[in-house]
């Protein structure tokens, strides 16, 4: 093999080689980034799943108390059905929302029972509720930024070229339905 062709093979050699460590550069970072969101969605749904827990007590309690809301359990029961039936992360996130509107409508009602407010365990659920609530306000809030992140990163030059040659695709915000939701309800018991 003469000095030429060496050269020339080199040359190649190289040139492939910084075509190549980019794209693995790339597809790591968004391999990195998607396993980074999914991570966080998980988070969401452990508050999800606090939060379903606390409802079957207090479904108890106001039953106890002669408060018959059927309708809004029945809701709740559904959109945790949904939930537990889902098939994608957006599938979920609907039945989530629907939850929280549910829950919403539970609270106004409440309001009109003024014996309901003063008992312990509902002081007690209360509490556990707000903080639920806001432990999920903040779960879905960083859920969003690394999805933001990995969005914008399978979006940009070059990136979005190795994104749509390994099915890097762009990922759903968890968006209320109800942007009046957005905070988390006020329990207000």
């Amino acid at each position: 093999m003469s000095k030429t062709m060496k050269i020339t093979l080199a040359i190649i050699a190289a040139v492939i080689i910084l075509l190549i460590l980019p794209m693995i550069s790339t597809f790591n970072s968004l391999t990195t980034l998607s396993a980074a969101a999914d991570g966080q969605w998980a988070n969401v749904e452990v508050q999800l799943q606090n939060r379903w827990d606390l409802l079957p007590r207090l479904e108890t309690y106001l039953s106890t108390q002669r408060i018959q809301e059927k309708g809004i359990f029945d809701n709740i029961a559904q959109a945790r059905t949904q939930y537990g039936s889902a098939k994608s992360t957006s599938d979920k996130m609907a039945a989530a929302g629907e939850v929280e509107s549910a829950i919403s409508r539970l609270l106004v009602v409440m309001e009109n029972y003024p014996q309901v407010k003063t008992n312990d365990l509902v002081i007690v659920l209360n509490s556990q509720a707000e903080g639920t609530e806001n432990r999920l306000r903040v779960e879905r809030m960083r859920f969003n930024e690394a999805i933001q992140l990995y969005n914008t990163k399978a979006k940009v030059f070059p990136s979005n070229v190795i994104a749509g040659i390994f099915g890097f695709g762009q990922r759903a915000y968890f968006e209320l339905p109800d942007k009046a939701a957005l905070n988390a309800p006020k329990v207000n018991l």
